[in-house]
């Protein structure tokens, strides 16, 4: 049924087209594209009712399935000296299974996103949600360092296929004045799953005889409810209404989606490699930023593990604040400005967050996280805006964990070169290193490098997701001889409409 309050709320589309723009034209209006549009400030707390029933349960569902992944992949980051004892290995070799899940994401991103788009989100998620259960199993039953690199590459590809949906699930039927700050809370699932992580990593591992395992037991269970929530829960409106454009074309189905798809490809090939470049920057932000720091806490600044618990819990609350605050913030300001803004004042702060040796650190952990996450609090919608209609779940999927293949050794990368500096080891002969240093002059450069790449970027602020506005359908139906010519279609997506009735 369609929600018969217009948006408002809604934040100005982006004035630019730049994908019909001239190369020259396009370069010279980097800059003064970043000027804030100032959109009226909407009220957060407002912004959150224009969601209905079904759009929050479409949200909470993806919230939860996303904030699982996360907790599923810092089992590893939080166990790497306890799982480099069981299997006798350094460091650094448990590292591996960190970045071997980051390589193969991608492959689960490719075959989950095409899946979610050709036959929608609802199977494709459970489906990730059960490979979730299996593997957790299995990698908590390890014995050897191999059995456990081939779980945690299994695992690579199970994560891989759920970013996208996720993204899709929650932001599709968003009325657009409450897109920002959607945007922020699903992203922070990662801060929360984070969060969830580290909480029962103090709880759960080396407080029974079974040492790490009963963490990665313990990550099995819950994707069993969610699998049962998103059961009870149906297709997205957006997918739904595409789908049924599909069907009134020649061929079906299937057919209509190969040809969008061809489409999409053709006209959006550039886009596409953009938003891998941006997302490289984003993940090396995040993963540089994170993985590595508790090993930092405990090893080079000598922390308990209550205070590494405690300064990553604090961390993670500014995450959560972040993302939720800048996700919002950006309809304001734009996605390029607000990304932009946050990098400078997240570079600045590099300083205190990796060589403030005491307990103030913590301080420094929470406003740093909550520049990263805050970033990344925008990416979500920004994704969204700017990836084809046809292949949406595929391209946000797909660009976000080509990024993350690009930056999979981060972690590995921050070791090694920490292990280049040497510092006196402890009293009982463990070897420590300075990572603070490390982790502060790689993540200066990334902060310059995802600046430059915003800078150069495009933006859709308020664009439509519905298939009334979709050019790459219009083109396809026009191909296939059939006429879908109605109210609205037709017009540029790039365009964003953001004036469109909104669809619940």
């Amino acid at each position: 049924m369609a929600d018969e309050r217009k948006s408002h709320d809604a934040p100005a589309a982006s004035p630019v087209v730049e994908e019909h723009m001239s190369v020259g034209r396009y370069i010279a209006t980097r800059i003064t594209t970043l000027v804030p549009p100032m959109n009226p400030a909407p009220n957060p707390f407002k912004a959150l009712t224009l969601l209905n029933r079904t759009q929050w349960l479409n949200f909470s569902v993806a919230f939860i399935g996303w904030s699982w992944d996360s907790f599923d992949f810092f089992t590893v980051s939080l166990t790497t000296a306890e799982l480099a004892k069981t299997f006798d290995k350094s460091v650094t070799d448990i590292t591996w299974g960190i970045t071997l899940v980051l390589m193969l994401r991608s492959v689960g991103a490719i075959t989950f996103g095409i899946a979610s788009d050709r036959w929608g989100r609802k199977w494709p998620f459970i489906f990730n949600q059960f490979l979730f259960i299996v593997l957790e199993l299995g990698a908590g039953f390890c014995q050897t360092y191999k059995q456990f690199l081939a779980t945690r590459a299994l695992f690579g590809i199970a994560m891989g296929g759920l970013y996208g949906n996720a993204a899709a699930t929650a932001l599709e039927d968003c009325p657009p004045g409450a897109r920002g700050i959607i945007s922020g809370l699903l992203q922070q699932g990662y801060a929360f799953g984070y969060l969830l992580a580290t909480a029962f990593a103090r709880a759960l591992v080396d407080t029974t005889p079974h040492g790490w395992r009963p963490l990665y037991w313990f990550a099995a269970c819950p994707p069993v409810l969610i699998i049962i929530f998103r059961l009870f829960l149906g297709e997205t409106e957006t997918f739904r209404r595409r789908q049924e454009a599909r069907q009134e074309m020649r061929g079906g189905v299937a057919a209509s989606f190969i040809s969008e798809g061809k489409v999409a490809l053709k006209r959006h090939w550039l886009m596409l490699v953009y938003l891998v470049l941006l997302m490289a920057g984003f993940n090396f932000m995040s993963h540089g930023s994170q993985d590595l720091y508790p090993t930092m806490l405990e090893n080079q600044f000598k922390f308990s593990k209550n205070a590494v618990t405690v300064t990553q819990v604090i961390a993670n609350l500014g995450a959560l604040s972040g993302g939720v605050t800048c996700g919002w913030a950006s309809q304001i300001f734009g996605r390029r400005f607000s990304i932009i803004a946050i990098s400078i004042v997240g570079g600045a702060l590099l300083y205190p967050y990796t060589f403030v040796q005491n307990k103030n650190v913590m301080a420094a952990a929470f406003f740093e996280q909550f520049m990263v996450q805050g970033a990344w609090g925008v990416i979500p919608i920004h994704l969204m805006e700017l990836s084809p209609g046809p292949i949406r779940t595929f391209a946000v999927g797909t660009a976000y964990q080509l990024g993350n293949l690009v930056s999979s050794a981060s972690s590995t990368i921050e070791s090694t070169i920490g292990e280049r500096f040497p510092l006196p080891p402890t009293a009982e002969g463990v070897h420590r290193y300075e990572y603070g240093k490390v982790i502060c002059i790689f993540m200066g450069c990334v902060f310059a490098y995802v600046i430059l790449i915003t800078i150069a970027g495009p933006e859709h602020l308020g664009r439509n997701f519905d298939a009334e506005h979709d050019a790459d359908l219009q083109e396809v139906a026009a191909h296939r001889g059939v006429s879908t010519k109605e109210e609205g279609f037709g017009e540029d997506a790039e365009k964003g409409d953001a004036q469109a009735t909104i669809h619940s």
